[in-house]
C-alpha cells in the first residue's frame, strides 16, 4: 500500500555539521524536513523508496542500488563524522526489476559503479532518522530517458510494491533550478525562476500529469535536477486520488528547495 509521497530537495547546507549556521537561512526548508520526517514516523512505513539524482544514473536504464545494505557520509562536504548505515529492502529490488523486465522496461540492478549512498539520499534521511529508523530503502536514480518513461517506471514501483503487500511511501528526492541568482551556484537564468514558479503550482496541485509537459530545453536552461525524480513519484500515484499539503519553497542561495506531500485520500 502506497501511504504516501514527499517532494523534496537534499541541500548539504541543511545539515547542521554541514552548514554550521548558514542552515538558520533556509528555516522554512528546515521545518519542512521535521514535517516530512514526522508525517514518515507517524505512517511507520516498512519500505521508503528513493529517487535520487545523484544515485548511479545511466542514459538509456534506471538503475536500483542491490545489495543487503549500504554505507555513506558526508565527509565530501567536510563532515565526515555523520555517516549512515541503511538495510535495503532487497526482495523489492529484485521484485522492481523482476516487473521492469516482464514489461521489457529498461530498469534493473546490473551496473552498480558506486554502492556508496548518494547526498541526494542521505539529507532527506538525515531527517528522517531522527525520527524514525524501522524501515529498509530502495534506492532507485533516474535516467537519460524520456519523462514519459519516467512516469511509466513509477507504475511499475507501485506495482512491484503493491504485490509483495508493502506499506510504503515514495520519497521524490530533487532540487529545483539551480541558476535564480547572480551568486548563486550557476549564475542567474530567467528560466530559473520561471521553472520553480510553474513547478511549484503544478506539484502544489498534486497535477503530476502536467510534468511530462514541460518541454526538454526549458528544464536543461532552468537547471533543474528533480524533475525526472518527481515524475517517478507522478507515475506511482496515477489513478489515486491525494490530499496535497504544499509545504514551502525557497531560494535563498540561488537554488530552489521546494517541499509537498501527497496522501492517498484514504490515508489522511
Amino acid at each position: 500500500m502506497l501511504l504516501a509521497g514527499y517532494m523534496t530537495p537534499h541541500p548539504p547546507i541543511a545539515v547542521p555539521q554541514i552548514g554550521r549556521g548558514e542552515e538558520r537561512k533556509i528555516r522554512a526548508t528546515l521545518d519542512s524536513f521535521d514535517k516530512v520526517a514526522k508525517d514518515i514516523a507517524r505512517l511507520r512505513p516498512d519500505t521508503i523508496i528513493v529517487t535520487s539524482p545523484h544515485a548511479v544514473m545511466y542514459r538509456d536504464w534506471f538503475h536500483i542500488s542491490p545489495g543487503k545494505e549500504a554505507f555513506g557520509s558526508f565527509g565530501r562536504f567536510g563532515a565526515g563524522s555523520v555517516r549512515f548505515h541503511v538495510s535495503y529492502d532487497e526482495e523489492l529490488s529484485w521484485a522492481i526489476a523482476r516487473e521492469a523486465e516482464l514489461a521489457s522496461f529498461p530498469a534493473g540492478t546490473m551496473g552498480e559503479m558506486d554502492p556508496s549512498l548518494d547526498h541526494g539520499t542521505m539529507v532527506p534521511l538525515y531527517f528522517i532518522d531522527r525520527e524514525y529508523t524501522d524501515y529498509r530503502l530502495v534506492r532507485i536514480g533516474l535516467s537519460g530517458l524520456s519523462l514519459e518513461d519516467h512516469w511509466t517506471f513509477g507504475r511499475i514501483i507501485r506495482k512491484a510494491a503493491d504485490s509483495l503487500g508493502r506499506r510504503w511511501v515514495f520519497l521524490a528526492s530533487g532540487d529545483l533550478s539551480h541558476c535564480q541568482k547572480e551568486d548563486g551556484p550557476y549564475g542567474f537564468q530567467e528560466e530559473g525562476p520561471a521553472y520553480d514558479c510553474r513547478l511549484m503550482e503544478v506539484m502544489g496541485e498534486g497535477a503530476f500529469e502536467k510534468l511530462k509537459g514541460f518541454p526538454e530545453d526549458f528544464l536543461d536552461k532552468s537547471m533543474e535536477c528533480g524533475h525526472r525524480s518527481f515524475t517517478i513519484m507522478g507515475g506511482a500515484f496515477d489513478g489515486i486520488e491525494k490530499n496535497v499539503i504544499r509545504l514551502s519553497h525557497e531560494a535563498t542561495f540561488g537554488v530552489g528547495y521546494g517541499f509537498c506531500m501527497y496522501h492517498p485520500k484514504e490515508e489522511k
